[in-house]
C-alpha cells in the first residue's frame, strides 16, 4: 500500500511542486519516498511507499523497467502476481514483489495487462520512448486515485490533498465546484467522477487513461465493466453455485492472506466480517488478530457478537469500547483525511479501529461487498415494495398519512415520496440514510438547478428486478464512493493496509451472475450462499438478531457532546457566508430536532459536515 503522484504539462515541472504533493501523503508511506522526472522536465512522477511485500529497498519506487523505457508508480496489491510470473517464463526476477510483476507485463503485452490483474490498484507508468503515461485504477475502484486537469497540466494522486500541494506551489486556485453539493446533501458522498472542486476528478474505476507530449489530451478507456457479468447468463443451481462460490471465496482469502507483515481481520460479529475472518482462521497456521469496536450506549454495542464469533474461531481478540470523548478527539482531524465533504459518520469508528489494529497488524482484511453483491441491505426490500403496482397507485396517501404518525413511521413515509420513478435509486438511498430529498433540496438550496438524471441511470441491467437495480446502483456508488474511501482514508490515516476479499475480481464477477434464489432465501433471509458457508464454520445461533449499521449515537451525541459543532457551524452568519442554503430552511430543521423528530439528525449532520468543510477551506485559502 502506498501513495502515488504525478504530473505532466506542456511547461517545464518544478521539482518542489512533486515534492510537496508527494510529502503530504507520507501516511500511506512511511517507509520509503522517491521521485522521477523526465530528461525534459514536463514529467514526473512521485512514491511513499508502505513496506508490504518484499521489504528490502529494491522494491522501492519509482521502479524501472528491465529494458529501461519505462518507470511506474503504484498504489495497492494485485494478489495473482505469482501466476502472473507465468507469463514471462525465463525472465530472471529482481524482486519478489508484485510491483515488479506489473512493470515487466506492461514492458511486455502493453494495456491487455489490466485485465489480467486481480486486486486493488491504482497505476501510472511512464514511456521514456514515446513520452506518454498510462494511469489506470482497479476494476471495482478499491484504491483511490484523483486528477486534476486544466490549462495544459495534469495532476493526478492517491488524495485531493497531494493535488492541492501541488497546485499550491504554482499559485494555481482550487475553486469550489458548487454543482457537486446537491448531490453530497443527497446522498453524504460526492460520486464519481466528481469532487468537490472544479477541473478535478475522480479517476473513474475499470478504467485506463493515456497523455502524451504529441496527445495532451487526457483519454479515457474503459477495460472492465460490471455489465458484462451482470445476469449476463445467471447460475441457478445451488449445488453448483456453492460449490463454486466456496472455492472462490477460499482462494481469494488465502491469496489475500500473502503479506511479509503481521496481518489480522476486523471482525464486527455480522455475517460479511465473521466469513472473513472464519475461512482466515482456518487456513492460518496461526491465530489470527481480529479487532472489534464496541459503543458504551448499549443499544449501539455489538462488540459481544463479535467476541463470541472469536471465541469459537479461537482468534487472538482486541476489542476498544468507543466513548463520545474518544469520536471528540477524532473530529479535527476528519477533514484533514477525507478532504472534500463525507458524512458518513461511521467513518470514527473506522478509524478507531484502524488505529487498534494498527496496534498489532500492518494489513487488516474486511468483509466489505457482501451486502451489494448478496442483498444485504435493507433498502432493496423497499426497491421490491415501490415496484408494486399496488403500492404505487396508493404511495401518496400512505406518504401524508405517515407524517402523522410517530418518527419511525415519518422517516418510512418518505420513502412512497419519489419525485419520479426514474430516480428511485437515489430516493431510496437518500431516504435510508435520512438524507435530503430532491423535493428538500428544491427548498434547501440557494441556487436549485441540480440534476440527478446521469446518477441514477442503471445501464444493462437487463431482465433484472428492482431489488437487484437497486444493489447493482449501490456497487457502482455507494460501495465505491463511500465505503471503500471510508476504509481506505481510515487506514490509511494509521498506515494500516485495508484488504477486501469479498471483492476479488473473480468473486464479483462470479456473484454478479448469480440468481436473485440464491441471494435471498425464504428460510435464510439475504446472503443465502455466503450463510450456506459460515454456518460450516460458525454457529448458525451467533448470527440470529437483526442487522445493524456500523454507526455511533449520532442522534443522541448531536443533542449533546457533538452539539458544539451545531453552535459553530449552523449558525445564520456562518450559512448565509457561504450562501448554498437558505438559513430559514435550516432553523426549521434545527428546531423539529430539538424538538423531538430524532430522524431528522443525519440531515443536521451533513449541513453540519458541508459547512465545517467550507469553513476549513476558507481558513486555508
Amino acid at each position: 500500500m502506498c501513495g502515488i503522484t504525478g504530473a505532466f504539462s506542456t511547461n517545464l515541472i518544478r521539482q518542489e511542486s512533486i515534492d510537496a504533493a508527494t510529502n503530504s501523503l507520507a501516511h500511506r508511506g512511511p517507509n520509503a519516498s522517491g521521485s522521477y522526472k523526465d530528461e525534459y522536465g514536463k514529467f514526473v512522477l512521485g512514491h511513499r511507499r508502505l513496506s508490504i511485500l518484499d521489504l528490502s529497498d529494491t522494491a522501492n519506487q519509482p521502479m524501472y523497467s528491465t529494458c529501461g523505457r519505462y518507470v511506474m508508480v503504484y498504489n495497492g496489491e494485485v494478489y495473482n502476481f505469482n501466476e502472473l510470473r507465468a507469463r514471462l517464463p525465463g525472465f530472471s526476477w529482481k524482486t519478489t514483489s508484485d510491483s515488479e510483476v506489473i512493470l515487466e507485463l506492461f514492458a511486455s503485452s502493453g494495456v491487455a495487462f489490466l485485465s489480467w490483474l486481480n486486486g486493488m490498484f491504482s497505476i501510472a507508468i511512464y514511456d521514456t520512448v514515446e513520452r506518454k503515461v498510462l494511469i489506470a485504477r482497479d476494476q471495482v475502484g478499491i484504491k483511490p486515485l484523483f486528477y486534476y486537469y486544466h490549462d495544459s497540466l495534469l495532476v493526478f494522486a492517491s488524495e485531493l490533498k497531494a493535488i492541492r500541494a501541488y497546485l499550491r506551489e504554482e499559485n494555481r486556485p482550487m475553486p469550489i465546484n458548487r454543482s457537486s453539493v446537491p448531490g453530497f446533501l443527497h446522498l453524504g458522498f460526492i460520486a464519481e467522477p466528481d469532487t468537490i472542486y472544479q477541473h478535478t476528478y475522480k479517476f473513474p474505476a475499470g478504467y485506463y487513461g493515456t497523455v502524451s507530449e504529441e496527445n495532451p489530451c487526457l483519454t479515457l478507456t474503459r477495460y472492465w465493466n460490471p455489465a458484462d457479468f451482470f445476469l449476463t447468463d445467471p447460475i441457478r443451481d445451488t449445488v453448483k453455485a456453492l460449490g463454486e462460490y466456496k472455492e472462490l471465496l477460499f482462494s481469494s482469502i488465502s491469496d489475500q492472506m500473502v503479506s511479509d507483515v503481521p496481518l489480522g481481520t476486523f471482525l464486527s460479529g455480522g455475517i460479511d466480517s465473521s466469513l472473513v475472518t472464519a475461512v482466515a482462521a482456518q487456513l492460518s497456521s496461526r491465530k489470527v488478530n481480529t479487532f472489534s469496536i464496541g459503543f458504551n450506549e448499549a443499544q449501539y454495542d455489538e462488540s459481544m457478537h463479535a467476541s463470541a464469533v472469536a471465541s469459537h474461531l479461537g482468534t487472538e481478540h482486541h476489542t476498544f469500547k468507543v466513548s463520545a470523548d474518544e469520536v471528540l478527539e477524532l473530529v479535527p482531524h476528519l477533514m484533514e483525511i477525507y478532504d472534500e465533504p463525507f458524512a458518513d459518520s461511521s467513518a470514527f469508528p473506522t478509524m478507531l479501529v484502524s488505529k487498534l489494529a494498527k496496534q498489532h497488524v500492518t494489513v487488516a482484511l474486511s468483509g466489505d461487498g457482501g451486502d451489494e453483491l448478496f442483498q444485504g441491505y435493507g433498502m432493496y426490500t423497499w426497491a421490491s415494495r415501490l415496484a408494486n403496482p399496488f403500492v404505487k397507485a396508493i404511495r401518496k396517501p400512505l406518504y401524508y398519512s405517515g407524517q402523522w404518525m410517530n418518527n419511525r413511521y415519518r422517516r418510512a413515509s418518505n420513502l412512497f415520496n419519489y419525485p419520479s420513478s426514474s430516480h428511485i435509486p437515489t430516493h431510496i438511498f437518500s431516504q435510508e440514510q435520512s438524507y435530503f430529498s430532491e423535493q428538500e433540496l428544491s427548498a434547501l438550496l440557494i441556487q436549485n438547478d441540480f440534476n440527478f438524471d446521469d446518477i441514477n441511470t442503471i445501464k444493462h441491467a437487463g431482465n433484472a428486478n428492482a431489488a437487484e437495480k437497486q444493489a447493482l446502483w449501490d456497487f457502482e456508488h455507494y460501495l465505491k464512493d463511500d465505503l471503500l474511501v471510508k476504509v481506505d482514508r481510515a487506514g490509511m490515516f494509521y498506515s494500516l493496509e485495508t484488504r477486501v476479499p469479498l471483492l476479488d475480481t473473480r468473486l464479483v464477477e462470479f456473484s454478479l451472475n448469480l440468481d436473485y434464489n440464491l441471494k435471498v432465501n425464504k428460510q435464510h433471509g439475504s446472503k443465502y450462499l455466503m450463510k450456506k458457508v459460515l454456518y460450516e464454520l460458525v454457529p448458525r445461533k451467533l448470527f440470529e438478531r437483526p442487522k445493524r449499521g456500523f454507526a455511533i449515537p449520532l442522534q443522541e451525541w448531536l443533542k449533546g457532546p457533538l452539539f458544539w459543532m451545531i453552535d459553530r457551524y449552523l449558525t445564520k452568519g456562518v450559512v448565509d457566508k457561504h450562501g448554498f442554503v437558505h438559513f430559514k430552511q435550516v432553523k426549521d430543521l434545527l428546531s423539529r430536532f430539538q424538538s423531538g423528530q430524532d430522524h431528522l439528525y443525519n440531515r443536521i449532520w451533513i449541513l453540519v459536515v458541508l459547512h465545517w468543510w467550507l469553513e476549513k477551506q476558507s481558513e486555508t485559502c
